[in-house]
């Protein structure tokens, strides 16, 4: 498990697969290799975006590699382990940058999240309906340009219109994690991908 977990952390997408098919093959079960490798290999970047060693491009390429794996193990039409729940993401209309939402999408299907990804530039209609359909638990929003601040704000009221006061709303994105959560209507401003994904490990916690 040890290889696995350094080869995703490097990016090595062909190794990560090879080894993931060697280890099933060894008897090893899926949700082993995702407990015991995916999320450690998300863990260990995680901790060196902690003492400031961030890099944007590993993040990305070692998100990439743990998709490339998790689509291995449990190919289109299956369903891989989801114990946090269901979450939206997307960019809001006006945004077409969707680089921080991709690192999320990785980042929380690598720690358990059935995600849904709804696209950049998208409409808060759409982001609603989703939630409403897929009984998602929370909405994660990324956001690049100070303009889709209206949009943020529109979120948390479409949603009560539509019965589902109790889903969470978090943003992040180089624009929105200037501001208070207050200023979003939002519950949560996030610093990053791994601290959004922290608060909802939290926020699933304190759940009655």
């Amino acid at each position: 498990m040890d290889l696995l977990v350094q080869l995703l952390m490097e990016g090595d997408r062909t190794g990560a697969v090879a080894e993931a098919e060697r280890l099933v093959g060894a008897g090893y079960r899926k949700e082993e290799l995702v407990s015991g490798g995916l999320e450690v290999a998300m863990k260990g970047l995680d901790s060196k975006c902690t003492l400031e060693e961030f890099n944007l491009l590993e993040i990305m390429v070692a998100g990439r590699a743990v998709m490339d794996v998790m689509k291995r193990l449990y190919p289109p039409g299956t369903n891989p382990p989801a114990t946090g729940g269901t979450v939206v993401i997307a960019t809001p209309e006006g945004d077409v940058h969707d680089l921080g939402k991709n690192i999320l999408r990785f980042i929380l299907t690598a720690n358990g999240y059935r995600v849904v990804d709804c696209g950049r530039d998208c409409p808060v209609a759409t982001i609603v309906e989703a939630a409403r359909e897929e009984g998602a638990r929370a909405v994660c929003v990324s956001g690049l340009i100070t303009s889709v601040i209206p949009v943020v704000r529109q979120i948390r009221g479409s949603l009560a219109a539509r019965g589902l006061d109790g889903v969470r709303v978090v943003a992040g994105g180089a624009a929105l994690k200037q501001a208070v959560p207050a200023d979003l209507d939002v519950d949560y401003v996030c610093d990053s991908a791994f601290d959004a994904a922290h608060w909802l490990d939290a926020d699933r916690g304190a759940d009655p």
